[in-house]
């Protein structure tokens, strides 16, 4: 079995994880994959299992299963470079909430050991796609954000799906997210949970200026076709924290579902509910004395 691991040094922790990686590897024929950017994590020790490699494309490209080590911005990153590859995923926590990365550290031995054995599932996450006028087409695993660049001022977008007009929005930004990034910013902005793998996106404004304006969950196979104009300040377009600069006005994309999918590993004592009570705390009661 060969292991391609993909992490940032510089933004999580990941030495102690990747370095649990190594030794275990070590111990049971399998190789670990990884570009130089990580070799001075484990401090030059002599390593059998270790395969250097001049690229994460490299690694990807010789690994049979993608370890990425950090949080979900760790996780965004890797499904970009895998996009158009078809491996499993295994995602370990090393940062903070980590809705796709669902390993915890203490967890990764056990979560290799289930690898070793073939013993898990492929959850299929799909893509967001747009589209602007042009053909240059942008994807996106958790959302797309239209959103000011100036603290001080609101931005005007117009929403259309399926040929129909839905509504002019006045906000401090508009989120187009999917089913995977329901639990992202759009959570955090008051919008829906959506269980992945349904076929629908969330249009959801964020901090509207009316407060009858609601997020809304449309079917994901047809177009949502968002309109930027001209305005007094700049306004940023962007993918999973991507940031496109916006060349000219009206900016126009067409947002649907994407033919590209990406494959997480869900381990035998894993669920997405599961992810969800411990992540989010649900039927925890804090008060004083609920122990009792």
């Amino acid at each position: 079995m060969k292991l391609a691991v993909i992490a940032n040094p510089k933004k999580y922790s990941v030495k102690e994880p990747f370095t649990r990686a190594l030794n275990w590897a070590d111990e049971n024929d399998v190789q670990i994959i990884f570009n130089s950017d990580l070799k001075d994590l484990y401090d030059g020790q002599d390593h059998p299992s270790a395969r250097i490699v001049g690229s994460e494309a490299e690694a990807i490209d010789e690994a049979d299963i993608i370890v990425a080590m950090g949080g979900d911005g760790t996780m965004l990153y890797t499904a970009r470079l895998m996009k158009n590859i078809s491996k499993p995923i295994l995602g370990v926590n090393s940062g903070r909430l980590g809705f796709m990365a669902y390993t915890q550290m203490e967890n990764l031995i056990k979560a290799l050991e289930y690898l070793k054995e073939e013993n898990y599932r492929l959850d299929k996450r799909f893509m967001l796609e747009a589209e602007d006028e042009n053909g240059n087409i942008y994807h996106a695993l958790n959302e797309f954000l239209f959103s000011k660049k100036d603290s001080t001022s609101m931005v005007t977008v117009e929403a259309e799906y399926d040929n129909m007009f839905i509504n002019k929005y006045w906000a401090d930004g508009l989120i187009v997210a999917s089913p995977t990034g329901s639990t992202a910013y759009n959570l955090s902005s008051n919008g829906p949970i959506v269980m992945p793998n349904t076929d629908v996106m969330v249009l959801n404004p964020i901090n509207p200026h009316t407060l009858t304006t609601r997020p809304l969950v449309l079917p994901s196979d047809k177009s949502l076709k968002i309109t930027v104009h001209k305005q007094q300040h700049e306004v940023l377009f962007s993918y999973d924290g991507e940031i496109y600069e916006i060349q000219g006005y009206p900016f126009v994309v067409e947002i649907r579902r994407s033919n590209f999918t990406i494959d997480l590993i869900e381990l035998p004592d894993q669920s997405y509910f599961e992810t969800l009570r411990n992540k989010l705390m649900w039927g925890m009661d804090f008060r004083k004395g609920s122990e009792k």
